[in-house]
């Protein structure tokens, strides 16, 4: 009887019921990707729908100056590189759904405030809601999918993770072009609104926490004001170098505040008790090269992306929603390759995969300098480049962020991504300024150009220099690097 008592309790449908004491079945987590993805898409894809909202923004406050809607960028493009690595911070201390949901509230919110703004101001100060809505649920998205998958698939996740920001980035400037065009500037905010919300309604009935918020843990206020301090001011000194509201002296003043506020953070965080980023991240080779890496191809990637538009529009003379349409294939390459490259690197390690795709890249770099000429002829000068550029993007930018976090313990997941996500967003920033400077002048020739590539292609390289360091293969995992 005992035997066949035995035998019932491990028939088929006994096996259904959770048994005491054992560990529950794994969940799927791709459910938590999609849902912690879907708000970094509407991130990326505001980001570049608003380059084509721009000239629709001066016609629609006619009597505001091109300075003062360049805030409409700027505040966001500041508060957001200054606000990554506190909201990083904050999710690791105070828990990621938690922190991931009131960055999406907020983003929404702020993103139907900016298309109801009566005013500039209204719109800067609705912008500047949205950056830090943004910058809360990114590094927390982030930190959620890496708790979601074992270790061995966590390259192949960052990866994708990386490439649905691609994705947004290539179908923001035509969809954006589209819809301005047809429906007004601000619909390029409220499209925000249906995608953020069901993220939201999702993410409260499907995310959990993967492990319970820190509880006494002070805050650190002041590194997070010195911070927040530091990498505005520099950013906002970028922003402005070619601006001729700001005069020489205000901004090597402002660069210098940024400078000293840095200074004091590191400073402060050696000493502090509980300092809101622990600098022995740092102590790992690998992360410090991976962050300079990200620092120099964030420049390089910007000049890419900005120079494409002023080529088409200044050079071939491109309409806005043909130039947005125009830059897609390249971008739409990226989530493919950056779908395989995360399998690769799952297996070899990223370093094999960051140098050739810094490679590829320079080598579309070197196409845009010999090969485009005055006249338009974008499939056959064109398109080649820009499918290379894709390709290289996509093996880069999503094995960045894969070797960034590869050695990081759970408990800096969002901070440690966060940093990574400022550092370059801060090179995003010098492109942009940079990209200004060479190609800001009311007339441009084919000529003006050429020194973009030269910076394009030597980004590039650099790039694959300081990647040289980097040692993520599986084999490894466990070494102190």
């Amino acid at each position: 009887m005992s035997t066949l008592n035995s035998k019932a309790s491990t028939s088929p449908n006994s096996m259904k019921q959770e048994l005491p004491g054992l560990p529950p079945k794994t969940a799927s987590p791709w459910p938590v990707f999609w849902v912690a993805s879907t708000a970094v898409f509407l991130v990326s894809m505001d980001g570049t729908m608003l380059f084509a909202a721009f000239s629709a923004l001066r016609a629609g406050y006619p009597l505001a100056t091109a300075a003062d809607l360049s805030w409409v960028l700027n505040a966001y493009t500041v508060i957001y590189a200054a606000m990554l690595i506190p909201s990083g911070g904050l999710s690791d201390r105070h828990g990621r759904k938690k922190v991931f949901l009131a960055g999406v509230a907020l983003f929404v919110a702020s993103s139907v405030a900016c298309g109801l703004a009566v005013s500039v101001e209204w719109l800067v100060a609705a912008r500047a809601l949205q950056a830090m809505g943004a910058a809360l649920l990114t590094p927390a998205s982030l930190s959620l999918v890496l708790a979601a998958f074992p270790t061995h698939k966590r390259a192949v996740a960052v990866s994708l993770w990386s490439a649905v920001g691609g994705l947004a980035a290539a179908v923001g400037p035509s969809l954006g072009a589209l819809v301005v065009a047809s429906l007004g500037w601000q619909w390029a905010f409220y499209l925000n609104a249906p995608l953020g919300l069901f993220a939201m309604w999702r993410g409260a009935r499907l995310l959990t926490e993967a492990k319970k918020p820190s509880e006494g843990r002070p805050l650190d206020l002041i590194g997070m004001g010195l911070l927040i301090i530091g990498i505005g001011a520099l950013a906002l000194a970028i922003v402005q170098t070619e601006s001729p509201e700001w005069s020489r002296h205000e901004l090597r003043g402002i660069a210098g505040l940024g400078i000293t506020a840095i200074v004091g953070f590191v400073l402060w965080a050696r000493t502090a008790a509980a300092p809101l980023v622990d600098l022995g991240l740092f102590r790992s080779r690998t992360y410090r090269y991976v962050n300079l890496a990200s620092l120099s191809f964030g420049i390089a990637f910007s000049m890419m992306f900005f120079a494409f538009f002023f080529y088409m529009k200044s050079i071939w003379d491109y309409s806005l929603p043909l130039a947005g349409l125009a830059i897609t294939p390249g971008p739409l390459l990226v989530t493919p390759v950056a779908a395989l490259s995360g399998r690769l690197a799952s297996r070899y390690g990223h370093r094999p995969l960051l140098v050739a795709g810094c490679a590829v890249y320079a080598a579309s770099g070197l196409w845009f300098f010999m090969v485009p000429g005055p006249e338009p002829a974008y499939l056959t000068q064109w398109l080649p480049g820009a499918l290379l550029s894709g390709m290289g993007v996509g093996m880069v930018l999503p094995s960045l962020s894969g070797a960034a976090v590869s050695h990081l313990p759970a408990e800096h997941y969002a901070v440690g991504s966060a940093i990574n996500q400022a550092i370059r967003q801060v090179g995003s920033v010098i492109g942009v300024a940079l990209t200004v400077m060479l190609l800001g002048s009311a007339v441009l020739k084919r000529a003006d150009f050429n020194a973009v590539y030269l910076c394009h292609m030597s980004l590039a390289l650099l790039t694959a220099a300081l990647c040289l360091p980097v040692r993520t293969r599986p084999d490894i995992a466990a070494a102190k690097l």
